[in-house]
């Protein structure tokens, strides 16, 4: 039980930030010896899902109040293409045999490599200001980074994300604000699938367990406060700081892979 709970806080910390949860829920399983099965880890997934469309609830809500409006219709508009590319395209990669490793070397070096296209994104990024708004290069970036993170293990989603959409001029509130937007229906349209397809394998009774409620829900509340945090810290503050942490774990990670 408390190995649940360590394993829904880590998630739910780093599942938003561009860290790779992926790569902390490796560590942290590690480091406790232990690996929980796969019906565990969606359901897992699944909580930061809900914790930030509880976060976006009021602008969820106002498109339907405001369905009308040309503004609004523009962009549900692009999250839908958005989800579209990236929907077809994770398809696509699920047909051709590409699955994410869940071995650690190849998510030391994502990380690693993560750090310095942070730092030379950020350096673009504070040499033009970027626009408060949304734009279609911004959706078709969002998108391709979208299914990158789903390559490659260690990427981070939300960092690939939000990084591409400073890459095309957006400014860093309006980027972190469309990833958000765009990952909750695909996540939990992916979630969903990975559900579905664990309880036809049988796996209801691990879905309901104790012990994965108890991550789930552990998860959905820190990355509650994972969210509202992030959202006020791009406001004021450049995500270099999460490059030289993205660069220290890399270096961290390649040399205990290679040790172990």
């Amino acid at each position: 039980m408390i190995e649940s709970i360590i394993i829904g806080i880590v998630e739910g910390a780093t599942e938003f930030l561009p860290v790779s949860s992926t790569g902390h829920i490796l560590i942290t399983e590690q480091l406790l010896k232990t690996h929980r099965s796969d019906a565990f880890n969606v359901l897992l997934q699944v909580g930061p899902i809900l914790a930030s469309a509880l976060v976006f609830h009021q602008r969820i809500t106002s498109w339907f109040f405001k369905i009308k409006e040309p503004a609004t219709r523009k962009e549900l508009l692009q999250i839908l293409v958005a989800f579209l590319i990236t929907g077809f395209g994770g398809l696509a990669m699920q047909k051709a045999g590409i699955e994410l490793p869940d071995t650690l070397l190849p998510i030391a070096w994502a990380t690693l490599i993560g750090a310095p296209v942070i730092f030379l994104v950020e350096r673009r990024a504070n040499q033009t200001p970027g626009t408060d708004s949304f734009t279609w290069p911004m959706v078709f970036a969002v998108a391709g980074a979208q299914l990158v993170a789903a390559a490659f293990p260690g990427t981070s989603r939300s960092g690939a994300c939000v990084m591409a959409a400073l890459v095309v001029g957006v400014s860093r509130p309006v980027a972190v604000e469309f990833s958000f937007l765009v990952g909750i229906p695909t996540m939990l349209a992916a979630g969903g699938y990975k559900l579905m397809k664990e309880v036809k394998a049988g796996a209801l009774p691990e879905l309901l367990s104790l012990d994965t409620l108890v991550a789930f829900v552990t998860a959905t509340i820190v990355a509650l406060f994972a969210v509202k945090w992030l959202l006020g810290y791009v406001r004021t503050n450049t995500f270099i700081p999460f490059a030289w942490y993205r660069l220290a774990l890399g270096i961290g990670l390649i040399t205990w892979a290679w040790m172990a």
